[in-house]
């Protein structure tokens, strides 16, 4: 088994209000590469910080990296158009930083990055992999490939309350400055990243589906996002089950997530990571609704509940936050 983290940038998540995925906006671009390192050595290297929302909750990165530690699985790292540098190993696809999608093209290497990706998916050697990403301002993207294909799925949020409007009007500009309609991308799944969305997606959907195509067994660590790159799979005419795992507090923050799993065919799998108890700490920030997934947490909880060890995960998890210096926050 492999835990894969796709992990890149998109310009609009530089946004006032768009995400919580780094503690100011000037930081959240390193937050990919932050990640990146966490999951492969336990704690940044070349990134300045550890990433943290504007409250002080800490990375899923973190509880992922926890899991790893209490299981010791084959990890890897795909550049999913990054856009600060990292010190942990990545494979390149040609995907490069995806631009604000108010701006027309703001993907232009998703189709060479979704093609590229595919055949790194067939090349995989493992029976099973865990796909997740590392995006500020992704759920944002997502919900516009969804509507460039047709689907009108909602989509989750790292903040505790969901900007729905204010991301209305980003996907609203980017159909107007891409010339796309809603709907015109069905079926081809490369332009709908390349028009309104942002290279992750292209990198992540382009893994699963050569992965699968090959006969791997594939699990979609995440929330909304992996959703929409299970849309993008299907749209590309990939038909093989899929695993959608994700936590208790990304599923209560989307009423139609059973739905909108079982529209894409994908078995459903939530974990309560039981970040509540009176001795969480900083962990308590996710049962508050802040964050809710991102960094495959999803997948590796699922992971850390199949292998019965679920239990140990916030224990773990705050251990790392000790070496890394993550307290209660502000």
């Amino acid at each position: 088994m492999r835990l894969i983290l796709v992990a890149g940038a998109t310009r609009t998540a530089e946004r006032d209000g768009i995400s919580a995925a780094g503690a100011t906006r000037d930081l959240l671009l390193h937050t990919p590469s932050a990640d990146a390192e966490i999951l492969t050595y336990g704690r940044p290297i070349r990134a300045p910080v550890t990433p943290v929302s504007p409250s002080g909750c800490p990375t899923p990165a973190a509880v992922t990296r926890a899991v790893y530690e209490l299981l010791d699985f084959e990890t890897l790292v795909v550049d999913g158009g990054l856009a600060r540098p990292t010190a942990a190993p990545t494979v390149g696809v040609g995907a490069k930083p995806g631009r604000d999608i108010g701006e027309p093209d703001p993907v232009q290497t998703a189709p060479g990055a979704f093609a590229a990706a595919r055949e790194l998916g067939r090349a995989l050697p493992d029976e099973e992999v865990v796909v997740g990403e590392t995006v500020p301002g992704g759920t944002t993207t997502a919900m516009a490939v969804l509507r460039a294909l047709g689907e009108e799925w909602s989509v989750s949020s790292s903040l505790p309350e969901n900007p729905v409007e204010l991301k209305e009007r980003v996907v609203a500009e980017a159909f107007d400055s891409s010339g796309v309609e809603p709907g015109q991308a069905a079926h081809t799944p490369e332009l709908a990243v390349r028009f309104v969305g942002d290279p992750v997606l292209a990198v992540a959907a382009g893994l699963v589906a050569g992965a699968l195509q090959s006969g791997t067994d594939v699990v979609l660590g995440g929330g909304t996002q992996m959703l929409a790159v299970a849309a993008l799979v299907r749209h590309a005419g990939v038909p093989d089950p899929m695993t959608l795992a994700t936590t208790s507090y990304l599923r209560d923050d989307v009423p139609q997530l059973d739905a909108a799993a079982a529209s894409f065919d994908l078995e459903l799998a939530v974990t309560d990571p039981g970040f509540d108890a009176p001795d969480a700490g900083p962990l308590s920030a996710y049962a508050d609704g802040v964050a809710k997934e991102g960094a495959a947490m999803g997948g590796a909880l699922h992971l850390a509940s199949r292998e019965r060890v679920r239990e140990r995960v916030a224990d773990a998890t705050l251990d790392i936050l000790a070496r890394l210096d993550v307290d209660d926050g502000p």
